[in-house]
């Protein structure tokens, strides 16, 4: 089967990885790609936003699925396009994309088909989010309605935070047209989780939970990112939790999408809090997650391939998936300066000994190929992804921490906490959380 991912970061490195190792001989393209992924894939040199160079290339190999990594093109409608040409693609179309590419689109969608989220209002102006945050009290949260790269969901505590705030959306207009509307909603006090699947339309094949770490700083302070790291099994959510998110959330939100006229096709995603109340509905997206997915990828134990595709007709052809009975963890590596500004150009060492290491793969999000054959150089913010395979979680992380260590750069960051809280709360093996709810 001829391939093509879409994308050029970790997320879209695993799953050439994925369809090159667990695969069954698959031809692989990668548009863009990134150095990382030439290992496995061809790289087609075309951007993700050039829908219509995209589709002649899909049409011109008579590619046989194309599965589409980021949610940029899928906002673009990319997935209509491809459809419209009778090409096999992999992803939810440019309505459906609306429960990621709006935030206040998905908030009323939830109101309606009563998934759990929290209250909210909903600001045009500085005016109204004033009284907005008069009406909520703090703490509370306020995102940018539209996409911002992970960044535009700022946690309001105290004055000094709501001052901040209120500038970056109405006076230095941060997050430009993506925040010309702003969502406020109260702050919900619980443990964050990643809940995500596959959809066909119908149907919601449910992966093994996952947990990641937004914040820059350990203990989780600092500035929202793209993700510091992830593992799976999330720890937090067992299997009783599990089957509640899958009815209230997951099913009834592709049973919504679906009665709407508006099927949801692709991976669906969905940022919970688990709160004293239950599991609320913090954000969805409508792509895997990042960096979620590297840890994920490393568990499921079928051809992801001929699953999708089976999606992308319409019927997966079965109602579960398969995983291996370990924990997977990743561990991103970032560059100096990074969420604000990232430092790029430096020189990347150790690389080689990191990735011989048992039960290791390194896998590639902003990097690029040095001076020297086989060298590598930062190119971006979250440069490289160092995940394992353990028998528990905590074997897993001793991996990637040790594998981490060999890797140097000036002004390498890298959380030293991730999963630290969930090892020390309790015995994976032991507590269950391996077991998906039943489907």
């Amino acid at each position: 089967m001829k391939v093509l991912v879409i994308g050029s970061g970790g997320r879209e490195h695993a799953i050439c990885w994925h369809l090159s190792e667990r695969g069954s001989g698959h031809e692989i393209y990668c548009a863009p790609g990134n150095v990382g992924i030439e290992r496995h894939a061809t790289l087609v040199p075309i951007a993700v936003d050039e829908i219509q160079a995209l589709a002649d290339f899909a049409t011109d190999l008579q590619i046989d699925l194309t599965i589409v990594g980021p949610e940029l093109p899928l906002s673009l409608g990319l997935v209509d396009e491809f459809r419209n040409r009778g090409l096999p693609v992999y992803g939810p179309s440019r309505s459906a994309a609306e429960l990621e590419a709006s935030k206040i689109f998905a908030k009323e969608f939830m109101q309606r088909h009563d998934v759990p989220t929290a209250d909210f209002e909903i600001a045009h102006d500085a005016q109204e989010a004033k009284r907005a945050v008069e009406a909520i009290g703090l703490p509370l949260v306020m995102k940018a309605d539209g996409l911002a790269a992970g960044k535009g969901v700022l946690i309001v505590r105290n004055q000094a935070d709501l001052d901040e705030a209120m500038d970056l959306f109405y006076e230095q207009k941060r997050f430009g047209a993506s925040g010309a509307r702003v969502l406020v909603e109260p702050f919900i006090v619980g443990e964050e989780v990643s809940f995500m699947g596959f959809c066909d339309g119908q149907r919601f094949l449910p992966l093994a939970t996952s947990k990641d770490y937004k914040r820059i700083g350990e203990g989780d302070v600092g500035a929202n990112t793209g993700g510091m790291g992830a593992h799976s099994p999330s720890g937090i959510v067992d299997a009783e939790q599990s089957a509640e998110v899958l009815e209230k959330v997951m099913r009834a939100t592709v049973a919504g999408m679906a009665a709407e006229g508006n099927p949801f096709i692709g991976i669906l995603y969905a940022g919970l809090m688990m709160s004293e109340d239950g599991p609320k509905v913090l954000e969805f997206n409508v792509r895997l997650g990042d960096p979620e997915a590297q840890a994920l990828l490393l568990r499921l134990d079928q051809d992801l391939g001929e699953l999708l595709l089976a999606g992308a007709r319409g019927d997966f052809g079965t109602n579960r998936l398969d995983f291996r009975q370990e924990a997977a963890c990743c561990l991103v590596l970032a560059a100096e300066g990074y969420p604000e500004s990232a430092v790029k150009g430096a020189a990347i060492q150790g690389l080689d000994a990191a990735a011989q290491q048992a039960g290791v793969e390194i896998f590639h999000a902003g990097t690029k190929a040095g001076e020297t054959e086989g060298s590598f150089v930062v190119s971006g913010g979250r440069v490289l992804n160092v995940c394992a395979t353990g028998r528990n979680l905590r074997t897993a992380l001793k991996k990637a921490y040790d594998a981490a260590k060999e890797i140097r750069w000036p002004g390498l960051q890298i959380r030293s906490d991730i999963g630290k809280r969930v090892v020390e709360a309790e015995s994976m093996l032991e507590s269950g959380i391996f077991k998906l709810p039943k489907t």
